[in-house]
């Protein structure tokens, strides 16, 4: 445990080490958001959903791609020339927002607390700017508000009606999910 504690205090202070760390972990969140939404779609049999995360995913990867072929802008670290916009953002946020969007906030806050981190991370680990970064989520989040519509339970629904007789008054309630 010691061990442990003294790693991670070395990573904390480490600003090199904590910067690879930073990039590395943006590298494989970024996809987390998209690959919980493939999960719940299948996990739900939710064909509709399923097509929208597809089309969402493949026009933020075509908007993206077509942006960083166009805009020659270099990266903050001398890296390449491909800075606008961030991919990992673009892909995080189109599915942080497909989650909120399609399953509610108890699966999109999680989801933009992701994304947000993959943001921050870019921009900590040197790889993009400010401005690459919020590209990317607006490209990311803006496909997936376009394609995708909420989730709709079928057969749900409350039935109320009133119990009247042998003395008794009240109301039965069903509730179907």
């Amino acid at each position: 445990m010691r061990y442990l504690f003294l790693l991670a205090l070395v990573l904390i202070t480490s600003t090199g080490i904590r910067a690879q760390f930073v990039e590395k972990s943006t590298d494989v969140l970024c996809l987390v958001p998209s690959a919980v939404s493939a999960v719940n779609t299948l996990a739900r049999h939710d064909r509709k959903g399923m097509l929208q995360l597809a089309l969402s995913s493949a026009t933020c990867l075509a908007v993206n791609y077509g942006l960083e072929a166009m805009i020659t802008k270099d990266r903050p670290d001398g890296s390449g020339r491909h800075s606008f916009p961030s991919t990992h953002t673009v892909v995080a946020f189109n599915g942080a927002t497909f989650l909120m969007r399609r399953y509610g906030w108890q699966w999109g806050v999680p989801a933009y607390a992701v994304a947000a981190y993959v943001g921050w991370g870019r921009v900590h680990a040197d790889r993009h700017d400010w401005w690459d970064v919020l590209g990317g989520a607006a490209i990311g989040a803006g496909t997936a508000l376009i394609f995708t519509r909420p989730f709709e339970v079928k057969n749900a629904g409350v039935t109320m009606s009133p119990i009247l007789g042998g003395g008794r008054y009240g109301v039965s309630a069903i509730v179907g999910f």
